[in-house]
């Protein structure tokens, strides 16, 4: 009995030691002998723990070797083992490993979930080298959900357990998951210092190299050269001493792809050998999914040299490696590639069949996207964004069908969903496709898409067949204008008429209306809804001029985040309560809306509703609120901002800032609302400044609160006149047959119509995101 003991434990070491010089054959040989010698041993609570312990080194192993759903089950019965003999920390240890799992798995809200579980458990726990891993892997997940001031924060603490421990390793692990999160909060010098002490600190050669890698690819991207040439040979006799692992053949392809983006470092040559080495360490160690990952590489780097006929024949190999082992995130990456060269060498059907299959594989893996493009390598606006624009610029040739517009119309969408999941950092929205048709005969429905050198629209009207059309004019041009508008819409130093911005709304409004102003006349439009792109989505489509009037003068306007998401039932008169909160007194550093009492009151003098004002507007009260009242109408009078990050993107309360996760929990909470909230308010917000993409966490907001539709400010408007705004909304609501985006055109004509207020700085400000019904 005590030799078989002996020697399984020495057999599951020897596994330990095969693992870490990349002997793969022989650690699963030697595995495979220790849970042999185990079962011959009668059951005991010592048999056990030594189970536990051999299930641990295996899926270790599997983990190494691309096999995470085997690893995940592995570590369960690791854990369960460990229940069986109350070993707390065994048990702890092995669901810490269950976590490294599910995070190459991609399931990062699962990883979560285990993870608060574990640091419950720990809290009471003295510290250990255990509690430290535990917090470094939270602040690990935390980064690769967005969350990246709970990163740094859960990080922080790791570390200093790490360093009372005196426990290197750990130290330099966690200065390398610190290091990448400062990074992706944009403090490059930083993050470069994080990845030099965790290199001093390591003691292993797989943490000194990531440590280096990661610095390379932050020089490269500042052209940093001098300091790159410095640093690459150390990385490259580092890469030498590694065994053939997992890790080190990621690391060389990491280290080409690194080079590749700054080609003035090294030759062609001597980027191809170091992925062909990564290649052939691949196929001997049987890893697909690296062996994919390696070919794609090689593909790319001949794409960028124009070897295209072997850049094509490189890119199927790694498609039909990716597809068949199921690596769908590669999968997508190589046919977006494929398309790319069919592109160049002129085959348009192949190119469009290739990133029609990359646009399908990205929507397969919406919740997993997170996962990648929350790499530090990796970035949504590089490295998926471009996949959907360079599809539709491919269908949008002049003179395409009405099949093409139709996909082109479909990949529009896709964008915008895929823009908000990314925004949301998780794949939250339920999208239903609808037929315009069927939502309100009196509506046109524009599409819009800014690609590199032209601004697309494709124009639904109900019953007709789709219209396309094109200006041609380079991104930074439209943009340009579009910020040049913005300013001179939202400024109040412009209230004059004046020449300048009226010359630029019109100029829009020739990119945006002009070209089928007759066909909305012929067929009875009375609403203009957009699916608006990019800078687009900052200005005041209201506000646009065709030379004798505003938008605004002509039709109701709404804009919709995707069509997919509109759910289309108009509102309830008769239900009409309002729910309204709001601060006159200057709070955590804003400024007093001294107008925001009257506001209330007169929303309270047109229709049923309850007033949460200065103190009574707390978290804690509105949440009452609104869990005991079904409120069809929620109305928020606060200072509020809009960003492209959603950890910025808030709602001020008496008790501070409401972020967008914590109003969508609020709203949701409510118990007694069988119906989701008709109408969400917000009339003292404003998009971030400088911000290009603010607008999307608009977007965001209006979809993430559950409510039908949002109407909120765009910039910050005076308070007298969005009080006066307000009034007329609300009354016009009030009125049977009139849908919110006529009540909103109305009240925004109201304000017109004032002499003081003519300048639509003041009313239209104000957008309808969502159901205009």
């Amino acid at each position: 009995q005590g030799d078989r003991v002996g020697e399984a434990i020495a057999q599951r070491n020897l596994a330990l030691v095969y693992q870490r010089t990349g002997k793969w054959h022989q650690a699963e040989e030697a595995i495979a002998k220790s849970f042999n010698l185990l079962q011959q041993l009668a059951d005991s609570p010592d048999r056990t723990r030594l189970l536990a312990q051999t299930l641990d080194v295996q899926g270790q192993l599997q983990l190494s070797t691309a096999q995470p759903e085997a690893a995940l089950v592995t570590w369960q019965r690791a854990s369960d083992s460990y229940q069986q003999i109350n070993d707390p920390t065994g048990y702890t240890r092995s669901r810490i490993n269950q976590v490294q799992a599910l995070r190459a798995m991609g399931f990062y809200a699962r990883a979560t979930k285990t993870l608060a579980q574990i640091q419950t458990t720990l809290a009471e726990e003295p510290d250990s080298l255990l509690k430290a891993k535990a917090l470094q892997s939270l602040g690990d997940v935390f980064q690769k959900v967005g969350k990246l001031n709970q990163s740094q924060k859960t990080l922080k603490e790791s570390l200093a357990i790490a360093q009372n421990l005196l426990n290197s390793e750990a130290v330099a692990a966690t200065l390398l998951s610190l290091g990448n999160t400062i990074r992706l909060q944009n403090k490059p010098k930083a993050a470069l210092d994080y990845y030099q002490q965790a290199f001093e600190e390591a003691t292993s050669p797989e943490l000194q190299i990531q440590a280096q890698l990661n610095q390379l690819n932050l020089l490269i991207n500042q052209e940093k050269w001098s300091e790159v040439t410095a640093l690459l040979p150390q990385i490259q006799s580092q890469l030498n001493q590694l065994p053939p692992n997992q890790q080190a053949i990621y690391a060389r392809i990491n280290l080409a792809r690194s080079l590749m983006k700054g080609e003035k470092i090294t030759s062609e040559h001597n980027i191809a050998q170091l992925l062909a080495r990564a290649i052939q360490e691949a196929q001997n160690l049987g890893d697909k999914r690296a062996e994919a990952y390696g070919l794609g590489s090689l593909g790319n780097l001949y794409e960028e040299h124009q070897r295209w006929e072997e850049a094509r024949a490189l890119t199927e190999k790694a498609l039909l490696i990716a597809q068949a082992n199921n690596a769908s995130d590669l999968a997508y990456q190589w046919q977006w590639q494929l398309g790319r060269i069919f592109k160049v060498q002129e085959k348009p059907e192949e190119a469009i069949a290739a990133y029609t299959q990359s646009v399908k594989t990205l929507k397969f893996i919406r919740s997993d996207l997170v996962a990648i493009s929350s790499d530090v390598q990796f970035s949504f606006k590089e490295s998926v964004e471009p996949v959907y624009r360079e599809l539709a610029g491919l269908l949008l040739q002049p003179g395409a069908d009405q099949t093409n517009l139709q996909k082109a119309r479909e990949v529009i969408e896709a964008l915008q969903l895929a823009e908000l999941d990314n925004f949301f950092r998780d794949a939250c929205l339920d999208a239903t496709p609808r037929s315009i048709d069927n939502l309100d005969p009196t509506a046109a429905i524009f599409y819009t898409i800014i690609l590199d050198n032209s601004l697309e629209v494709i124009l639904a009207l109900p019953g007709k067949e789709l219209r396309h059309y094109t200006t041609n004019l380079s991104q930074p041009e439209i943009e340009d204008t579009l910020t040049q508008l913005r300013a001179s819409l939202a400024s109040k130093r412009e209230r004059q008429f004046h020449k300048k911005r009226l010359k630029l709304s019109q100029k829009v409004h020739d990119w945006l209306i002009s070209p089928i102003e007759a066909d909305l006349a012929a067929t009875n439009i009375e609403n203009l809804v957009f699916v608006l792109d990019g800078a687009l989505r900052n200005i005041s489509i209201a506000a646009l001029h065709d030379g004798n009037k505003y938008v605004v003068e002509k039709y109701g306007v709404a804009l919709a985040p995707s069509l997919e998401l509109i759910d289309p039932k108009p509102l309830v008169r008769e239900q009409i309560k309002v729910l309204s909160g709001g601060l006159t007194e200057a709070r955590h550093g804003f400024e007093p809306l001294p107008n925001v009492d009257k506001e209330l009151e007169r929303i309270q003098a047109q229709v049923p509703a309850d007033i949460l004002l200065n103190k009574s507007f707390t978290d804690t009260n509105f949440k009452t609120a609104v869990n005991n009242t079904a409120y069809p109408v929620v109305h928020l009078a606060t200072h509020g901002e809009f960003s492209s990050n959603a950890q910025d993107t808030f709602l001020l309360t008496w008790n501070g800032k409401l972020k967008i996760e914590e109003l969508n929990t609020l709203l949701r909470a409510d118990t007694k609302q069988t119906s989701p909230i008709e109408l969400l308010v917000l009339s003292a917000c404003k998009t971030a400044a400088g911000d290009n993409r603010a607008a999307l966490g608009l977007a965001g907001v209006a979809v993430r609160a559950g409510a039908r539709s949002t109407a909120a400010s765009l910039w910050y408007v005076s308070d007298e006149a969005t009080a006066l705004l307000m009034k007329h909304f609300y009354q016009e609501l009030a009125k049977p047959n009139v849908s919110k985006a006529e009540a909103l055109r109305r009240a925004q004509l109201a304000v017109l119509q004032q002499e003081e207020f003519a300048h639509p700085y003041y009313w239209s400000a104000f957008v309808l995101v969502g159901n205009w019904l």
